[in-house]
């Protein structure tokens, strides 16, 4: 398995809309994407976009809310009622065969690959077998497609 992109960060919030404030207010964000339900994975997503350097862009912190009681994000926001880093999240070019890799490396999936936040295929690794971090594995977006 070779490392890929660090895509994101992504932080539970028990409140978007106060979350939202809280990075324009108190760090200055001036790139917040507008708020979208994800059914899929029972929460509500933004994206805010750090500035990169020398013309790169920036890392992106996913804010994510649950939708519902039944939300993953439902019983770590009990544990942690602030909020906080939910998991991590790095790029791979193929993620039938990054799944295929980490099968064979004996690490538990979370589930089945489905279509992620960025509009393209994900899954998510067990944090007992990544150092104790929710990690999850997405396809590089294509060139203009996702968030």
């Amino acid at each position: 398995m070779q490392l890929g992109r660090f895509n994101h960060i992504g932080v539970a919030v028990p409140d978007l809309a106060e979350a939202i404030a809280f990075y324009r207010e108190v760090l200055g964000a001036t790139n917040i994407t507008e708020p979208f339900d994800l059914p899929e994975q029972g929460v509500k997503v933004c994206f805010v976009n750090t500035p990169g350097a020398g013309g790169q862009e920036g890392t992106q912190l996913e804010l994510l809310a649950p939708l519902s009681e039944e939300s993953p994000v439902t019983g770590f926001l009990a544990k942690n009622p602030l909020g906080g880093q939910h998991h991590v999240c790095f790029e791979v070019p193929d993620i039938e065969a990054a799944r295929a890799e980490f099968e064979a490396m004996g690490k538990r999936i979370l589930g089945p690959t489905r279509i992620g936040a960025h509009g393209t295929p994900i899954f998510f690794l067990h944090p007992k077998d990544m150092m104790g971090q929710l990690t999850e594995i997405m396809e590089s977006p294509k060139e203009g497609a996702g968030h």
